[in-house]
């Protein structure tokens, strides 16, 4: 009988313990959730105050505590031979070292985010320094400052590394959105240029910028907008996509010619919404809305470096116009992607101010810090750190400008050269002709039957 009930027991600790590896191998999001978390909480609270101690996060307090004193007889025993100590129980004010207060641990698909209290005299840049020690001291892949308040910090904590893979798709489904691959908190990386109008791509060879063009080509593809390229590489970067291009320039007098035409579109679709009384296209009826332009940039530093001063003139009038399109483009759908190996002040005052105005900034693995000061510089130093840490062997990892305000590592999805040119001959018909995009008075038709913007 004995045996019989050992049996049993064996075979429902087996069955116990066959079902929980089912249960963390095929839906590790709710084992996450129900029992690693909880654990990783308990242990996180009860171990705070040594971890805060070892990151030099406590402070030191004046604190009322019983202490226990011992204090030598004094008298006729003092003089014996034997010392005899009389122990005695005192309430005093001793030093005591106080851990910052961690709030409700939220847990998220990937790790948690926790809010902590600043003690007097703290501030988020010293959680900064000690976010390393943190993570190393709670057993995850990585912590981070977050959501700094007046007083309070989150810290976000991640248990691996979501950019180790990343598979998504680039298309949304939705007008001027890409989605171009993982953000580091698990959640997508997606584009809205109509959010955010204007992007700086900065990366090295073989870093992964050319694959986030791939990416956002393929995803823009698909919908009713116009795409624009400037290639100043021969073409060799942007030619295979030609399908889909409603204008290519190749050479820097090419490139003076288009965008005086792009400006001209500017101040007719200017003078369009002054007509109707509109602030934007946006604000326009549905079947007089131009469409919307995106330009494609693909090497910035060949539109403005000089050989001689032959060329200062088309350089001067490339950066002017380059300008003008960056200012006004939002109100009037026209939307910059530029990219570029090297950015530097040094190319001239012209790439400076354009700089300015590219909201959008992605930094790739770059080979100056010059150029990772140019595209992440007016952010968060973090952002910078980050940037130059980027490893040579993980293509498309970068650090992204979120709309939030704040920074985060992302990776773009690997979308080959054969895949984007196969899109761009797909949706070939999309592209609208270039003398029937500008200088018309109304929108081609294709622009007539589009679904109303979100």
């Amino acid at each position: 009988m004995a045996n019989v009930i050992l049996a049993l027991v064996g075979l429902a600790a087996a069955a116990v313990a066959a079902g929980l590896w089912a249960w963390r191998s095929f839906h590790p999001v709710s084992w996450w959730y129900v029992v690693q978390f909880p654990g990783r909480a308990v242990l996180a609270y009860l171990t705070w105050h040594h971890v805060a101690s070892g990151c030099s996060l406590t402070t030191g307090r004046r604190r009322w505590r019983l202490t226990l004193d011992a204090l030598p007889v004094v008298g006729e025993a003092a003089r014996s031979t034997a010392t005899v100590v009389q122990y005695r129980r005192r309430v005093r004010r001793v030093n005591v070292e106080k851990a910052p207060r961690l709030g409700l641990m939220r847990p998220t698909r990937l790790g948690w985010r926790v809010r902590v209290r600043l003690v007097d005299g703290q501030v988020p840049a010293d959680y900064e320094r000690a976010a390393e020690g943190i993570a190393h001291a709670w057993r995850v892949h990585s912590v981070r400052v977050v959501d700094v308040r007046p007083g309070r910090v989150t810290l976000w904590a991640t248990m691996r590394d979501p950019l180790t893979e990343v598979t998504v798709t680039p298309e949304t489904g939705e007008l001027l959105k890409v989605r171009p691959g993982k953000l580091e908190n698990g959640d997508d990386w997606v584009m809205d240029f109509r959010t955010m109008p204007h992007h700086l791509n900065a990366g090295a060879t073989q870093s992964g910028k050319s694959t986030l063009m791939n990416a956002v080509i393929k995803g823009l593809a698909p919908q009713p907008v116009a795409l624009v390229g400037f290639d100043l590489k021969g073409g060799v970067e942007l030619t295979p996509y030609a399908p889909r291009l409603s204008a290519l320039a190749t050479t820097r007098r090419e490139s003076v010619v288009l965008l005086e035409d792009l400006v001209g579109e500017l101040e007719h679709r200017m003078a369009l919404c002054r007509a109707h009384g509109a602030r934007n296209v946006w604000k326009l009826p549905v079947d007089l809305r131009p469409v919307p332009i995106v330009v494609l940039v693909d090497e910035v530093a060949e539109l403005f470096l000089m050989a001689d001063k032959s060329e200062k003139d088309e350089i001067a009038k490339t950066g002017t116009a380059l300008l003008r399109i960056a200012q006004l483009g939002r109100a009037f759908a026209v939307y910059l992607m530029v990219c570029g190996q090297r950015i530097g002040s040094d190319l001239g005052p012209g790439v400076t101010a354009l700089r300015a105005q590219l909201s959008g900034r992605i930094c790739h693995r770059v080979n100056d810090p010059e150029t990772a000061n140019m595209t992440l510089g007016d952010m968060d130093p973090a952002a910078l750190d980050a940037a130059r840490a980027i490893p040579a062997e993980t293509p498309g990892v970068c650090v992204v400008a979120g709309t939030d305000g704040s920074w985060y590592r992302a990776r773009s999805v690997y979308v080959s050269e054969e895949d984007a040119e196969a899109a761009a001959r797909e949706y070939a018909h999309l592209a609208p002709a270039w003398g029937d995009l500008i200088g018309s008075s109304a929108p081609p038709a294709s622009a007539r039957a589009w679904p109303k913007a979100a």
